[in-house]
């Protein structure tokens, strides 16, 4: 049985676009569990449809979890909050955003070594409380890829030079074509040398992220499989060698994708409806606290020898009565792709996927 977590991050993935991203519900899920655990009310009923447990410590030498809590100077805190989190995960902030936010911002970069630089949440004077989680993965191969300057004969990638990843040799079993409610999707187990795998994943040619990605953490669980020429972008032929043995050729690309969530965009997926509006969900943290701001940076970079991720996920509260969150209009950039392709970072052990992204646009070389 897949963690909950999992749950999470398929039904965010089913929301996104066809822009590149990255996004860890392994990163999110901590905090939602932890409110859930504090709330009362609907709130808490909302919080706990989304987390009915308590997240699993991850251990793992290639993945790191790290969390922080700040609350404002002179706020009251409930005894059981003070009580049940650690201490040492407890700062304060002085009301000052030009000596508070430096200081979050430096928490991220130590705990992401540099990956991440900011703090997603900014504050303020009105910031009553700021949640964090920082995850890192950090994963070498086990067989490392062979850089090869990569140069599309067709398609949008056509005249770009990219960062080509060739890899022969392998295992092929390594490569299994998935049988989903998005169509056959072709599933590349690229294994670390530790205890995380990332798989490549790429759904049948039109297919969306909204659909692949969901499409690829559900076969987790129900691993339904096709012969292997049925998967998209599967060939097979035979050819001369020094032996019977099957092989598998890989050809990718690197890419460095990068993820910026605003969660409260779609609070209802993460119980967050009712903790977003006025109202004393929270009094065992403090009196009449509600969420003001939930956002999450996320940074993937896939290369020759391993992959470098990290996303941060901070909620910011305020306490009593404020102003309707702000909202701001930005240009949205879409970047049409012939192929795009999903990846998921798997720790190996439990299943948990610790984050999931989407790639239109490689790494040029």
């Amino acid at each position: 049985m897949s963690p909950p977590a999992n749950t999470l991050t398929a039904r965010w993935a089913a929301h996104l676009d066809d822009r590149q991203t990255v996004l860890s519900g392994a990163g999110v899920y901590p905090l939602l569990a932890l409110l859930a655990r504090y709330a009362t009310g609907p709130a808490r009923t909302e919080l706990h449809a989304v987390a009915p447990t308590a997240a699993t410590p991850v251990d793992s030498p290639t993945t790191r979890l790290a969390a922080g809590f700040w609350s404002r100077a002179g706020l009251p805190l409930g005894r059981r909050w003070l009580t049940e989190v650690d201490a040492q995960t407890r700062g304060e902030l002085t009301g000052d955003p030009t000596v508070d936010q430096p200081r979050l911002d430096r928490w991220v970069h130590d705990h992401t070594d540099g990956l991440i630089t900011r703090m997603p949440v900014p504050v303020g004077p009105g910031t009553a409380l700021v949640l964090a989680t920082a995850l890192s993965v950090l994963v070498d191969w086990a067989t490392p890829f062979r850089p090869v300057p990569y140069r599309p004969a067709t398609g949008p990638w056509q005249g770009r030079t990219l960062a080509g990843l060739h890899r022969g040799g392998g295992d092929p079993t390594a490569l299994r074509v998935a049988d989903t409610p998005a169509g056959p999707v072709s599933l590349l187990t690229v294994a670390g040398n530790a205890d995380v795998d990332v798989l490549l994943a790429l759904g049948p040619d039109g297919q969306p992220a909204a659909r692949v990605l969901p499409a690829a953490i559900g076969a987790l669980d129900h691993p339904a499989t096709l012969p292997a020429p049925a998967g998209p972008g599967v060939t097979e032929d035979t050819v001369d060698g020094h032996d019977d043995r099957p092989e598998l050729l890989v050809r990718t690309v690197g890419f460095t994708v990068t993820g910026e969530h605003d969660l409260l965009d779609h609070a209802d997926l993460f119980g967050l409806a009712t903790a977003a509006r006025d109202g004393d969900h929270f009094p065992d943290i403090s009196p009449r606290l509600s969420v003001s701001d939930a956002r999450q940076s996320a940074r993937a970079e896939f290369t020759a020898t391993g992959l470098r991720a990290a996303a941060v996920t901070a909620l910011a509260m305020r306490a009593g009565g404020a102003a309707p969150r702000a909202t701001v209009r930005r240009r949205r950039v879409r970047l049409d792709v012939d192929r795009p392709f999903g990846f998921l970072a798997v720790h190996r052990p439990t299943g948990l996927v610790l984050v999931a992204g989407w790639v239109t646009d490689p790494t040029p070389a």
